[in-house]
């Protein structure tokens, strides 16, 4: 669905309003041949258009960041010392689902399966040590730009909308060549919500209208990255878990359909405060979902009996798992802090239903992973206890 909303609010950007939101919606259709017809052509090739959207993302967002010009100490203080004095729901919302954004619990999955796309001697150890290393720099490499990304795209919001008022933004818009688009903002002194779409407009009317189109497309780009990631994530899982094997057309085109309906619902029927939200939400619940990803993964790279002596070492494992914890810690915090806002007591049932079962997934994968640990621990004292045993006959 979040691929589908970006495309559709950068449409509607680039064509200056002429298409309207559920229109750029069902255009999405269109990624789906657009996908196939470079499928044709083999993975590799498909990874390095991927890589060309990424490359236009980053140098798209890094023009807004140099153009909006941030303050460049500020921002390495709140990189080394994270704090945020005074926020409440809205920014926690926001931080979490930054969480969620870079650390895409369907791409852990990609990076995982794409190692068998790869043609290595596995018989080989010193041909799987060097895959191995190649295979880390490609993941730091993809998850450093992605993190850059966000970051452009987070200072350059905070430097030109921090505390800006809707009034300030409507009269902003109102004296540029974009005067057409300040009808978006009310004329009050309420803090001027800042999405995907309103973010791109007041971009547009302080800078200049390049900047808006230039926002767009970067938003273009990450949607079609997005449709290339989520369809490759969803085909190596159905294969892996399910032991299904479907055609990229009848995959693409179911999960297309499902994302398409509810969204266009959305489009059509609310407005696009809601549609931006909806995206909010969904990166929010990427994040809930890291641990359906990263525990089972730590865990089966856990095991000797898998991984033999490529097993993940105690350094790895120490770090791997102090990052899963503090994930879970801000998942948890994240439910308790919304909690009372919720709009009936009717829906703590629900809630609380939904909370007993991913607690009780997640406490098993968590055992699950622990008891892996454990069996690793076993075959290093068991090793020790041999050499001891050789040493003293």
């Amino acid at each position: 669905m979040q691929e589908v909303i970006g495309t559709a609010i950068a449409f509607s950007l680039l064509s200056a309003g002429r298409i309207p939101l559920w229109g750029g919606v069902l255009i999405t259709i269109v990624d789906t041949f657009f996908f196939l017809f470079l499928d044709n052509y083999g993975l590799r090739k498909l990874e390095a258009f991927f890589g060309f959207l990424i490359t236009i993302m980053a140098l798209t967002f890094g023009y807004e960041y140099v153009v909006a010009r941030p303050a460049q100490l500020a921002l390495l203080r709140g990189l080394l010392l994270p704090s945020c004095p005074g926020c409440g729901r809205p920014e926690l919302l926001q931080a979490v689902g930054i969480v969620g954004a870079i650390i895409m619990p369907h791409n852990i999955y990609l990076h995982s399966a794409l190692v068998k796309s790869r043609e290595i001697d596995r018989s080989r150890r010193t041909d799987i040590r060097e895959a191995n290393m190649y295979f880390l720099i490609e993941a730091t490499i993809a998850l450093s730009v992605s993190f850059f990304i966000n970051l452009f795209v987070v200072a350059v919001f905070g430097q030109a909308f921090y505390q800006q008022t809707n009034e300030a933004a409507f009269n902003v818009c109102a004296n540029s060549s974009l005067h057409d688009y300040a009808k978006i903002f009310p004329k009050n002194n309420l803090t001027v919500d800042v999405d995907i779409y309103q973010g791109g407009v007041i971009l547009g009317c302080v800078f200049g209208p390049v900047a808006l189109y230039i926002w767009a497309v970067g938003l273009l780009a990450a949607g079609q990255s997005s449709t290339m990631t989520g369809t490759y994530a969803g085909q190596f899982v159905m294969e892996g878990f399910l032991k299904l094997r479907w055609s990229r057309f009848a995959r693409v085109l179911l999960t297309r359909s499902c994302a398409i309906l509810p969204t266009v619902l959305v489009a059509v029927f609310r407005d696009l405060k809601d549609l931006s939200g909806l995206n909010d939400l969904l990166n929010v619940l990427q994040s809930l979902l890291l641990p359906f990803a990263v525990l089972p993964i730590l865990t089966f790279t856990s095991m000797p009996a898998v991984m033999q002596e490529f097993a993940n070492g105690r350094l790895s494992k120490a770090i791997t798992s102090f990052i899963m914890a503090l994930v879970c810690a801000i998942n948890l915090y994240f439910v308790v802090i919304y909690l009372p806002s919720l709009p009936h007591p009717a829906y703590f049932v629900l809630v609380a239903l939904l909370a007993a079962v991913y607690l009780g997934l997640t406490a098993y994968l968590v055992w699950t992973c622990l008891i892996a640990h454990g069996a690793t621990l076993l075959v290093h004292s068991s090793h020790q206890h041999f050499l001891y045993g050789l040493l003293e006959e």
